[in-house]
């Protein structure tokens, strides 16, 4: 059984008027059991110059993504130019921007084909980004 783990800490000395301290751990899991998920697609990186959507994840021609999964995307901006950002969407609904080094982390469900995860560039000139599926069998 794989076993592959996600953690995330976050730490501030002057956010709030205590210190704040968090760590999250969790297990990655196949849809309500124990096995450890054993697919995935990437780690990999896409360059592109255009301002339009591009698409990384679509469910259409993927049977293995379909409803009902525990699925994990990773998206990361690999631009170290504070302003640029790319949008961020599911089935044509903004989930947010990620600026330059910023990242994500999210649950995705393939309930139908129109769940297709894209990302819109905010600049014409070269940006990559970084992703990754983790695949629920």
């Amino acid at each position: 059984m794989a076993t592959t783990t996600a953690q995330i800490t976050l730490s501030s000395s002057d956010l709030t008027s205590d210190a704040l301290s968090l760590t999250a751990t969790a297990t990655l899991f196949d849809a309500g059991t124990t096995t450890g998920i054993t697919q995935l697609e990437g780690l990999s990186r896409k360059t592109t110059t255009a301002t339009s959507d591009v698409t990384l994840f679509d469910p259409a021609p993927h049977t293995t993504y379909g409803a009902d999964k525990a699925h994990k995307v990773y998206i990361k901006n690999c631009s170290t130019t504070r302003s640029e950002y790319v949008t961020v969407k599911i089935n044509s609904e903004e989930i947010g921007r990620l600026y330059a080094g910023d990242w994500m982390f999210m649950p995705w469900s393939a309930h139908d084909t129109d769940n297709d995860i894209v990302y819109t560039p905010s600049v014409s000139t070269s940006l990559t980004v970084e992703y990754m599926l983790f695949i629920s069998a």
